[in-house]
C-alpha cells in the first residue's frame, strides 16, 4: 500500500497525530500540489522496486484511492461504540478495546514524554480515525464525510485496504520494526474491533538499515538513493546481494566496502557459471537444505552460505546450473539471465587469450613445466585467472 495522504510528521515524535501531514508539507516547499509529490515519489518507488527485481504484486493500492472504504470503517467502529468526535477529528476509544496493545510494550507508549499533551483524548493511547481540516487554510488533500471534510488517519487506510484485498483476516503482515510499538497495534485494533475476527496471523518486522553505522538522514548525508548508486558505477542487484546476507530481523550496517564486496562476490558466480555446462540433472540434497534455510524464518544468509558451498563442490556443472537457478528463483539476483549475457559477451575471454591456454596445456603434456609456467605468468598479467581442475583447465577475467 501507497501511504500518499494522512501520514503526519508528529509520528517522529511519537504522536502520528499531531504535525502536518507529509505530502502538504513537501508540496508547499516546492511549490507543488500534494498530489504531484505523492506522484514523484510513487514512480521513484515503483522504478527502484523494478531495478532490485522484486516480484510485482496483484497490485498498489494508493490510500486516496480509498476514502470511501475509510470512511466505511470509521462508519462501523462508531456504530459499534469505539469512537468519539474531538474538536479536531474521530478518535478510537482503545479503552473499549480489551486486547489493545498487541505487539507492543504499552508502557513506553507515555504522554507528553516528547510532545505536546493533547486534551481531548480520554486516553494519551487513543488515535486518529479521521482527522478534520482547519478551517484558516485549503489543504490539497481532502474529502467530505459524515463527520466532515478532512482526510483519514494514517493507521485506517491501512487496515481498510488490506482487508479490501486480502480478507477480513489474512497471513502475513510486513513491515518495520518501529511500527511495531503503535501504528500495527493501531491497525489491529481497529480492524479487530469492526469485524470481531482475527485480522493478521504473522507479523513480520524487518529491522533498520544503517549507513556506515548511523541512520540514514539528509543532514549526515549518507540517504543514498539506487540512482546514486547506478551513477557510480554500482548495478541495483549488488545491493539486493547485499541485503540477502543479512537476517531481516538484524540491523544492517550498509558501507561501501560491503557494496563493493557484494558486487565481487556476483561477478564472480557469474564468471563460475559462464564455464558451467548447459544445466542438466539436480542436485536435490542441496535444494533441500537451501529449502530448510528459508523455511527457517527466511534465513537468506544461511541460504546463501548453502548456495555457495554448492557452487565450489565438485558435482557435475549442468547440476550445479540447474540447482541454482532454481535456488535463484528465490533469490532473485537474475542470475540465468546475466549468465546468458556473459556467455554471449566473446570478449571475456578473447581468442588469443584461448589459444595462450590451449599452447600451455601442451607444455604441460610434454612436460616442459618451466615453460608452461612462462606462458600462465603472461596470461595473468592480460588480467586473467587460469583455474585447473580434472577435466582441464579453465580460464577468466580476474
Amino acid at each position: 500500500n501507497l501511504t500518499d495522504v494522512g501520514h503526519l510528521t508528529g509520528d517522529n515524535l511519537g504522536d502520528a497525530d499531531t504535525g502536518e501531514d507529509r505530502m502538504e508539507k513537501a508540496a508547499k516547499k516546492e511549490g507543488k500540489t500534494a498530489y504531484e509529490i505523492a506522484e514523484f515519489y510513487t514512480d521513484a518507488f515503483l522504478k527502484d522496486y523494478e531495478l532490485l527485481g522484486l516480484v510485482q504484486p496483484a497490485c498498489f493500492a494508493k490510500a486516496t484511492d480509498h476514502i470511501k472504504e475509510q470512511t466505511d470503517l470509521v462508519e462501523k467502529l462508531e456504530k459499534k461504540g469505539f469512537t468519539y468526535t474531538t474538536s479536531d477529528g474521530v478518535y478510537f476509544d482503545t479503552s473499549k478495546f480489551k486486547d489493545y496493545g498487541k505487539l507492543s510494550d504499552l508502557d513506553e507508549i507515555r504522554e507528553g514524554v516528547r510532545i505536546e499533551v493533547n486534551e481531548e483524548k480520554k486516553n494519551p493511547r487513543d488515535f486518529a480515525l479521521w482527522k478534520f481540516s482547519r478551517s484558516d487554510e485549503k489543504r490539497h488533500m481532502e474529502w467530505n464525510s459524515p463527520w466532515g471534510k478532512g482526510f483519514p488517519g494514517w493507521h485506517i487506510e491501512c487496515s481498510a485496504m488490506g482487508m479490501k484485498y486480502l480478507g477480513e483476516s489474512f497471513d502475513i503482515h510486513a513491515g518495520g520494526v518501529d511500527l511495531k510499538q503503535t501504528h500495527h497495534p493501531n491497525e489491529i485494533a481497529q480492524a479487530e474491533a469492526a469485524t470481531g475476527k482475527k485480522f493478521v496471523n504473522y507479523w513480520v518486522h524487518s529491522a533498520f538499515i544503517l549507513v556506515q553505522g548511523e541512520r540514514m538522514s539528509k543532514s549526515l548525508g549518507n540517504n543514498y538513493r539506487i540512482y546514486d548508486l547506478e551513477k557510480s558505477g554500482y548495478h541495483p542487484v549488488s545491493l539486493r546481494y547485499l541485503y540477502l546476507q543479512t537476517h531481516y530481523r538484524k540491523e544492517l550496517n550498509f558501507t561501501f566496502p560491503s557494496l563493493d564486496a557484494a558486487e565481487n562476490a556476483l561477478k564472480n558466480i557469474l564468471q563460475d557459471i559462464a564455464m558451467w555446462e548447459e544445466p542438466s540433472g539436480s542436485l536435490p540434497e542441496y535444494e533441500k537444505r537451501f529449502l530448510e534455510a528459508i523455511n527457517d524464518d527466511l534465513n537468506m544468509p544461511q541460504a546463501l552460505a548453502i548456495m555457495w558451498e554448492m557452487v565450489k563442490s565438485d558435482y557435475p556443472s549442468g547440476a550445479k546450473a540447474k540447482t541454482l537457478f532454481k535456488m535463484d528463483e528465490v533469490l532473485g539476483l537474475g542470475l540465468m539471465q546475466k549468465s546468458l549475457v556473459v556467455k554471449a559477451d566473446e570478449g571475456i575471454v578473447p581468442e588469443n587469450i584461448k589459444e595462450m591456454l590451449r599452447e600451455r596445456e601442451q607444455l604441460r603434456k610434454e612436460k616442459r613445466y618451466n615453460l608452461a609456467d612462462q606462458m600462465r605468468n603472461k596470461i595473468v598479467k592480460l588480467g586473467y585467472i587460469i583455474e585447473d581442475g580434472d577435466k582441464g583447465a579453465k580460464v577468466r577475467k580476474a
